[in-house]
């Protein structure tokens, strides 16, 4: 079955979720591919796909194993490539959790897809599109007060550093039209925790890319255990400073002239 979109989902631990999003994304209208990428999880995720690749999903369903946990940036960087080599032109990065509902990918394709001829209101075209949960206030359930807050005065704090208009700046639910990842110098990427997602959006902004902020309710993960840290944290802060000093002094990429369909 053919499809213009692939949605990385990158996992560490996650039995208790990933068949059930696995399913839940194949269930949708449009059709999507998955591409999961597994960082050597102890508890069988990995075994869980291959089984479903096996039984039912053959042709939509793609496994890349890992040896360890080597870093979310770097397991994204991984399944861009391999996306890009695969002719994607739609490439999604989304939670194995529930964190992110499946039901918005539509939504985020729909920002990123041609718009509608003779149709003004269509929202298309844009070359990234962000599940963003304060676009349109602070759009979180089932967070700890503590964790809201130090998610949203992060996006503050990189909006006020950088000068980068976005309000979710640290977004994890996106969808990129191929162009961007195949101007993106993506073996450049410096960061590979929560600094990746800041990086990974300013870079496209500097380049001069359409980026458009779909809101989104974020939900707090019903099974498994969160992966974050307080180092994750610490890297973003101290990342935040250096993309601020690149802005100044790297040479970007050239925004392409056309746009790969």
């Amino acid at each position: 079955m053919k499809s213009d979109s692939i949605v990385i989902i990158p996992t560490y631990n996650e039995k208790e979720n990933i068949e059930k999003i696995i399913r839940a994304v194949f269930s949708l209208e449009k059709c999507f591919h998955i591409l999961v990428i597994d960082d050597g999880s102890p508890d069988g995720t990995a075994t869980i796909v291959k089984g479903l690749m096996a039984e039912e999903f053959a042709d939509r369903l793609f496994l890349l194993e890992r040896s360890g946990k080597l870093g979310l940036g770097t397991a994204y960087i991984m399944g861009f490539k391999w996306a890009l080599e695969h002719d994607y032109d739609y490439i999604f990065e989304m939670d194995a959790d529930f964190s992110h509902d499946p039901n918005d990918l539509p939504r985020l394709y729909s920002a990123c897809a041609p718009k509608k001829d003779n149709d003004e209101a269509s929202e298309g075209g844009y070359d990234l599109a962000i599940g963003s949960r304060y676009v349109s206030g602070v759009n979180v359930v089932n967070w700890p007060i503590g964790r809201v807050l130090m998610s949203y005065f992060a996006s503050k704090y990189v909006r006020f550093v950088t000068g980068f208009k976005v309000h979710d700046t640290t977004a994890g639910f996106k969808c990129y039209r191929r162009r961007v990842l195949e101007t993106i110098e993506l073996d450049k990427i410096r960061f590979k925790g929560y600094a990746f997602q800041i990086e990974m959006k300013f870079t496209a902004y500097k380049i001069g890319f359409k980026i458009k902020e779909v809101p989104v309710i974020f939900v707090n993960r019903r099974e498994g255990t969160s992966k974050m840290s307080g180092g994750i944290f610490g890297e973003a802060f101290f990342g935040v400073m250096r993309l601020r000093w690149d802005g100044w002094t790297r040479k970007y990429p050239s925004l392409p002239s056309t746009p790969h369909l």
